[in-house]
């Protein structure tokens, strides 16, 4: 009974370390591992990245990232912009105005989007109660209304091309390439070792001279003027011969 009961203790006790662990874990939705990181603005607890989806749209991008993980709060699917609220972050997926057939993907933490964006404008997108408890019923707000119109709304934290930390921190997209492995067939490995008269694809042209093998025999058997177009064969090499030895071993007095 007493050792049951210690078994059950030591279970809780490592179910209480992992699930911190965990719940650390499943926060943010990795938009870095697979889009490659466009720009960055501010730093810290106040940051702001950007993304590129290529050739991907506004909805399919949104409802990738939903199925990662379920925000808080989305808005209404449209293939222009759309934002999903989370705890910890505010994502912002648009279309690029000046590449349409991308998608941008903004990633803001709540302290950037609640001293940059600017409440009117997500009005529109976001429930009241949303942005009253974002943005402190008015006592935060910006001008901000997303990367893709920085030129006239521009942000607190003015952006900046990403560097080669940043891209460390968010490295690019993995690239998924295919192609064609070719067995080597038994007549190419016989052209290449000189017993089939055909030639591989990756040897040289021909000069039109050939050559004679010659298993065994001396120069003599061979002109002069042929030579240098003969291809000996070398000698296969002889075991050495063992001899056995008999003798007497004495001891000694």
């Amino acid at each position: 009974m007493k050792s049951w009961l210690s078994r059950g203790i030591k279970h809780l006790l490592v179910l209480s370390l992992l699930l911190p662990i965990l719940a650390g874990c499943a926060q943010g939705i990795d938009v870095n591992e697979q889009y490659p990181l466009e720009s960055v603005s501010g730093s810290g607890s106040e940051a702001s990245y950007v993304y590129r989806a290529a050739d991907r749209s506004v909805t399919d991008v949104a409802q990738e990232l939903i199925e990662r993980k379920t925000p808080k709060e989305r808005s209404e699917p449209s293939e222009e912009r759309m934002f999903l609220v989370y705890s910890d972050e505010i994502v912002q997926v648009q279309q690029d105005p000046e590449r349409p057939q991308d998608a941008l993907i903004e990633v803001s933490t709540i302290a950037y989007a609640r001293n940059n964006y600017s409440p009117s404008f997500l009005e529109a997108y976001i429930i009241a109660s949303v942005i009253g408890d974002l943005f402190d019923h008015g006592r935060y707000g910006g001008n901000y209304r997303g990367y893709g119109s920085k030129g006239s709304y521009a942000p607190k934290q003015t952006y900046r091309t990403a560097t080669a930390d940043d891209k460390k921190m968010a490295p690019p997209m993995t690239v998924n390439r295919s192609g064609s492995i070719f067995r080597r067939s038994a007549d190419a490995d016989a052209s290449a070792s000189g017993t089939s008269g055909s030639t591989s694809s990756n040897a040289p042209p021909s000069t039109g001279s050939s050559g004679k093998i010659v298993r065994s025999g001396s120069d003599s058997d061979v002109s002069a003027d042929k030579k240098k177009s003969v291809i000996t064969k070398p000698k296969k090499s002889k075991v050495p011969k063992i001899t056995k030895r008999t003798g007497k071993i004495g001891r000694r007095r």
